[in-house]
């Protein structure tokens, strides 16, 4: 029997030219395997940061709404209620406080001061003319108080309170010490804007500055006194527009042989012009009209007359994504550009407006 016999003349292999072939065929593949989860990457990094964008906007625009529906609320209970307008502007578009406050005729499109008296047995009237640098009040006891709440209607150690008067006085302090049995409080001694007479006003108060720091791009809170608390992160824009009656206001009125800025010593009315109503039933109150006088009230706590105008507030807020990796390089569209060139991980600024009718402020209309 014959066998066959295999003769292996040469090496079996791939040419160079298949494995080019092959190489690019695994390139492609793998290009496009990466192309497919690029964008699950970029969703995953944009989603999180949009959440928390929309989560700063609602804290953002829940306390902005919040305190301007409160603001101009007054005092129920004592001699004088009613809404604050009727005394003193509770809308005031600048810095008022204890440190560094604007003066009257500063007009600020990002910051707004608003006040209000909560739900409070702590509202009475003084029984003893305070002048300028007292450091003490003494208050008159109120029948409708409850039993334990002392001669002084719960008021206590640390609380906010402010007098005002029916000329449109007012100043803002912080109690530091209640003799309760002699009806007495101890404030923290700043000089008052004016001497107040027996029978002026003092409740507890509610009392705060909202602003935009450009520096830190941060919503903040001042208490008037002697603390800046930042509220919300990364907002790069807050605007403040205004709206009021166009007819001038007719309150305050100070007593017989007074004058301020609204009536002379005599009781005549200053004849504050009407203005045009252009926003439906409401006039537009632009910072030319909010600075150019009559001023009410006294020292740095004066403010214009068309401010008791006030009964719409429009609120403009806007917040960008914390990483500058998310945020476009255009201009017109950041307000801080960032590093990132469009597709997925992109992410706008995201703006928001809304306007808020103070109820307390429409009670007089």
């Amino acid at each position: 029997m014959t066998r066959a016999r295999l003769t292996v003349t040469g090496e079996g292999g791939y040419t160079l030219i298949e494995l080019l072939i092959s190489t690019a065929i695994m390139l492609t593949v793998t290009g496009v395997i990466f192309s497919l989860m690029n964008p699950a990457q970029g969703s995953a990094q944009t989603q999180p940061e949009v959440a928390d964008m929309q989560q700063r906007m609602r804290v953002g625009n829940d306390t902005l709404f919040k305190e301007l529906v409160m603001a101009g609320a007054g005092p129920y209970q004592g001699p004088v209620t009613g809404s604050l307008v009727n005394f003193f502007a509770p809308v005031i578009p600048r810095r008022l406080g204890f440190l560094n406050p604007d003066p009257a005729t500063v007009f600020r499109s990002d910051t707004v001061t608003l006040s209000y008296i909560p739900n409070s047995y702590s509202q009475t009237t003084i029984s003893a003319a305070m002048p300028t640098p007292s450091a003490e009040l003494k208050v008159t006891p109120q029948p409708n108080c409850p039993a334990d709440a002392g001669n002084l209607c719960g008021f206590t150690d640390g609380m906010d309170v402010i007098i005002f008067d029916t000329s449109g006085n007012f100043d803002l302090f912080t109690i530091t010490h209640v003799q309760d049995s002699a009806a007495h409080l101890q404030h923290r001694g700043q000089t008052l804007s004016t001497a107040y007479d027996v029978g002026a006003s003092v409740t507890q108060i509610n009392s705060f500055t909202y602003y935009l720091n450009r520096q830190t791009h941060q919503l903040m809170r001042y208490n008037l006194y002697d603390q800046d608390t930042p509220l919300v992160d990364d907002v790069v824009d807050l605007k403040f527009e205004y709206f009021g009656d166009p007819n001038p206001p007719t309150a305050p009125k100070p007593q017989a042989g007074v004058e301020n800025c609204l009536y002379d010593a005599a009781g005549n009315y200053k004849n504050l012009p009407v203005l045009a109503a252009d926003e439906g039933s409401l006039a537009p109150l632009p910072a030319a009209i909010l600075t150019d006088g009559p001023m009410c009230g006294g020292g740095t706590n004066q403010f214009d007359a068309d401010l008791l105008r006030i009964r719409k507030v429009r609120v403009t807020l806007k917040v960008q994504a914390a990483n500058p990796a998310l945020r476009g390089t255009d201009t017109r569209f950041f307000v801080n550009p960032g590093t990132a060139k469009g597709g997925e991980k992109y992410v706008p600024d995201f703006n928001l407006s809304f306007e808020v009718t103070p109820r307390n402020l429409n009670l007089v209309r």
